[in-house]
């Protein structure tokens, strides 16, 4: 009796949100780009807008990509495909899985959860490394293995010389690694335990400095805006610098609420991060965000964003944090949810050589979905210059369902661009169509 009466509490509230999304009108123009995005004022109310786009299966259809190149799907029936990486003998690994632990704190949390559960895979979470092999180079991966498995949750990935390490949503572990290997010979060793009580963020990016010597991991906030109190914030929203050789780590980088992607720039090995803000102030606040990460930087969370604008729902403020508080470099857009980033090379076609892919998985918090598509940032003397380019798309379909959700993508340098989907279970390869072969 009294599940059956939350649930119909539960249901009313669904409605009463999806009544009260329906009388706001339509969501304002989302084009929120570039190093300076105009921030609009902060809209509060009972309950955000909460729309999820439906899913539906891809049946005969396909992710849409510019002129000139091809898509295909090149594994399916993952269980739960996040973050990839290329391995030097052209391999493809895999991280499968889905974690989080925290429970929701007021009944908005409720709504939100169930709407947004709308949107994900129903598969259970693989905890596993996949491994995909195209041994004979035709753009067809027809060998597949689990390369290990009875892993938590892992997601980021990185490849030290013959050590692979891998971030779990509780520790960072590494295996022995050699070029061609398919399996993993031994249980993993744990580098150092990360974050995971309550683990509302619960994703662990990963990227390794360009000498090997230290790791970059991404540790999500553990609410929206310090719900939960700042003793659960501690050592989160922000990046840790780990030593790879004993597991010593500081913060590298501060107040980024959510950095759910790590890539080093080739040419000058900087560490640049997309970062997820934060929720329930409108449709066109806060903007995602790709930056480059500077040491010892502080990025506003939980008291500004987009530098020193601040936010008043936080309490205690902290006027000298807010002062110090720097700027992104590049505005995505608001809730566009981004999780895949990478840089592309030369081989990828003149107009998109220069620059990084990233992944937007959608949103969640806005009347009218955005994200849902790959898109590309093109790139001059080294950082962002133009607007994002969107490089693959159909993910949201013009019936306003959804057949893919973009995490990961990965640049193979001989050029093909990798895009891990969790919603269909699917790892796409986009290539110039006349870089295509076939065995046949």
């Amino acid at each position: 009796m009294i599940y059956l009466l939350l649930y119909k509490r539960l249901f009313v509230a669904v409605a009463v949100a999806g009544l009260l999304a329906a009388c706001s009108g339509e969501d304002p123009d989302p084009a929120q780009y570039g190093p300076n995005p105009t921030l609009p004022a902060p809209q509060y109310g009972l309950l955000p807008d909460m729309t999820i786009a439906e899913p539906a299966p891809w049946g005969d259809l396909l992710p849409m990509v510019p002129e000139g190149y091809t898509i295909s799907a090149i594994a399916t029936d993952l269980k739960v495909p996040r973050q990839m990486l290329l391995l030097p003998n052209g391999d493809i690994l895999i991280a499968e899985g889905k974690g989080g632990n925290a429970s929701a704190l007021k009944p908005k949390d409720v709504i939100a959860g169930y709407i947004k559960s709308k949107g994900t895979t129903s598969v259970e979470s693989g905890d596993r490394l996949t491994l995909l092999r195209d041994a004979d180079g035709d753009g067809r991966y027809e060998f597949r293995t689990v390369f290990a498995d009875n892993l938590n949750a892992p997601y980021g990935l990185a490849l030290v010389d013959n050590k692979l390490y891998v971030a779990n949503q509780d520790a960072l572990v590494r295996f022995d690694y050699q070029e061609g290997q398919t399996e993993a010979t031994a249980p993993p060793v744990k580098v150092t335990d990360l974050p995971s009580l309550i683990n509302h963020h619960w994703t662990k990016a990963l990227a390794a400095s360009a000498d090997g010597r230290f790791l970059y991991v991404g540790i999500g906030s553990n609410s929206n805006i310090t719900e939960r109190g700042m003793e659960a914030e501690a050592e989160r929203a922000m990046i840790w610098q780990i030593d790879a050789e004993t597991g010593a780590h500081r913060p590298y980088a501060t107040g980024l609420r959510n950095p759910t992607a790590l890539t080093i720039q080739p040419e000058s090995g900087q560490l640049w991060a997309v970062v997820n803000e934060r929720d329930e102030m409108g449709p066109n606040l806060v903007p995602d965000y790709l930056t480059s990460v500077k040491e010892g930087a502080f990025y506003g969370w939980p008291y500004s964003y987009w530098g020193q604008n601040i936010d008043d729902r936080v309490r205690p403020q902290d006027p000298q944090k807010v002062a110090s508080a720097i700027k992104p470099d590049y505005a995505l857009g608001s809730h566009v949810a981004a999780l895949g980033l990478d840089f592309s090379v030369a081989a990828m076609g003149t107009e998109f050589a220069e620059g990084v892919f990233i992944g937007e998985h959608g949103s969640w918090n806005r009347k009218n979905p955005v994200g849902y598509k790959v898109v590309f940032v093109p790139f001059r003397n080294g950082v962002p210059a133009g607007p994002p380019v969107d490089f693959v798309t159909g993910f949201l379909g013009t019936d306003g369902k959804t057949r893919g959700r973009p995490v990961g993508v990965t640049v193979d340098p001989k050029g093909a661009l990798i895009v891990a989907d969790d919603l269909s279970n699917t790892i796409w390869r986009v290539v110039l169509a006349n870089a295509v072969q076939r065995a046949d």
